[in-house]
């Protein structure tokens, strides 16, 4: 049993704004108390500083509060930005987001390394992408102290984004103000993409400029269970990131729930399932994770 928050992840940006507190009310009356303030969500903030007073008034008027949020993601904003010109720019986007946060009253963002998609290791390698990502480290995590937020960096299929590189940072970076984001289904593609020929491991180490089978891996959420401070929970069948909800993949839930509950810094737990892309209902949601959910202050 995990003694933490739920938050929920909506899909806004397929709704109308006029049906934003519906969904709200919804989340509410099915037992929901929190929900993420998504990259889609810092984007429309951005764009529309004022949405920031809406969202937490719509929020505030169903019972509802953000706590935790996830970083704009892409070439342009993760921070292996490969593009010297433009990595000003991505460090002031991250900044704003870092703000973004804090105005929100949300203490831990997740914010990606980079896929190495679009700039493939055998023009960069990784090791050039993980001398980008510390300069980045060493930019954004002075700013996230200053305003009380801890930075979540996350594993995926890529190889620049192996537990081993999350470990090897956090110990290069052994600010409190770091920590990591497990994320079950990219641990997933990671463990049980082996049982097929083709899929985005494959794919992410392919593009990646490796001419090999990707290294398995079943131990991720072992490896990072020290420094676990936030979790993406959604499911898939091993092939492709999927995010649909836990029990319809091959993800092994009792064995990651049981663990999670080891975890010594875990603050929330996130459902990273899309709803309305998979047209999930939010009921479908709240029964899965309410019966993972206990009083912060029982254990």
């Amino acid at each position: 049993m995990l003694n933490v928050p739920v938050t929920y992840l909506f899909d806004f940006d397929v709704v109308s704004p006029a049906a934003r507190p519906y969904i709200m009310q919804e989340f509410a009356d099915c037992g929901a108390e929190h929900l993420v303030l998504s990259d889609t969500l810092v984007k429309m903030i951005v764009a529309d500083p004022a949405l920031a007073d809406t969202l937490q008034k719509e929020m505030a008027e169903n019972n509802l509060s953000f706590c935790d949020g996830h970083a704009p993601f892409g070439i342009y904003y993760d921070m292996h930005c490969p593009f010297p010109a433009m990595r000003k720019m991505m460090f002031a986007r991250q900044k704003l987001t870092l703000e973004i946060c804090s105005y929100m009253h949300v203490d831990t963002v997740t914010i990606h390394l980079g896929s190495t998609r679009v700039s493939p290791t055998n023009e960069i390698p990784v090791a050039v992408h993980l001398e980008r990502v510390r300069e980045t480290l060493s930019e954004l995590l002075p700013y996230a102290e200053k305003l009380g937020i801890t930075i979540c960096i996350e594993n995926s299929w890529y190889p620049l984004c192996t537990p081993e590189n999350l470990l090897m940072l956090k110990a290069e970076f052994p600010s409190p103000n770091l920590g990591f984001c497990y994320d079950a289904g990219h641990a997933n593609i990671m463990d049980n993409g082996r049982k097929y020929s083709s899929g985005k491991a494959y794919d992410g180490w392919k593009t990646a400029g490796f001419n090999c089978t990707p290294p398995w891996e079943n131990r991720a959420l072992e490896k990072m269970l020290p420094h676990i401070v936030n979790c993406h929970l959604h499911d898939n069948m091993g092939d492709f990131d999927t995010h649909t909800l836990p029990g319809k993949g091959n993800v092994n839930w009792n064995h990651i729930l049981d663990t999670l509950a080891l975890a010594p810094n875990l603050r929330v737990v996130q459902c990273e399932v899309i709803p309305a892309a998979n047209r999930i209902p939010i009921s479908a949601l709240t029964a899965f994770f309410s019966a993972v959910k206990i009083p912060r202050n029982s254990r």
